[in-house]
């Protein structure tokens, strides 16, 4: 199901909670809701459809990817950039890394574990910060 994004900064800084078997409907409501908007967005977190769990949604290539729980535990080449976002207006600058490793589980409760470079680590990076309660 397509839900409505979230513009509001209180509840997009709030940190979002571990996700479960029992939140699958809403990563499936958050692919849902970035395959709508995929003309100008590449990648979502559930708190952008106002569920607090940790739960994102990413462009890779054709590929959505559904990552429940990311963490990043490996990243490298820091570097200065500006990025928008689909729940809030403007562009704003922050650091990323041109390499980061993630781990997380897919909607079978799977485990993985991947090197992600350029455009796609930077998105996964945005997203988790969206988990993390952070605001660039």
């Amino acid at each position: 199901m397509v839900r409505e994004i979230v513009r509001d900064p209180l509840m997009l800084a709030k940190k979002s909670y571990e996700a479960t078997e029992e939140d699958l409907p809403a990563a499936q409501d958050l692919l849902d809701t970035l395959r709508e908007h995929l003309d100008h967005c590449v990648g979502m977190a559930a708190n952008m459809i106002g569920v607090r769990k940790r739960i994102i949604a990413v462009c890779n290539g054709p590929l959505i990817i559904v990552m429940l729980n990311p963490k990043i535990v490996r990243k490298n080449g820091e570097y200065e950039t500006e990025e928008g976002c689909l729940s809030l207006d403007g562009v704003r600058k922050t650091t990323r890394y041109r390499t980061v490793s993630v781990q997380w589980q897919d909607m079978q409760m799977k485990s993985h574990m991947d090197t992600l470079n350029g455009y796609t680590a930077q998105v996964v990076q945005h997203e988790i910060d969206h988990c993390n309660g952070i605001l660039i």
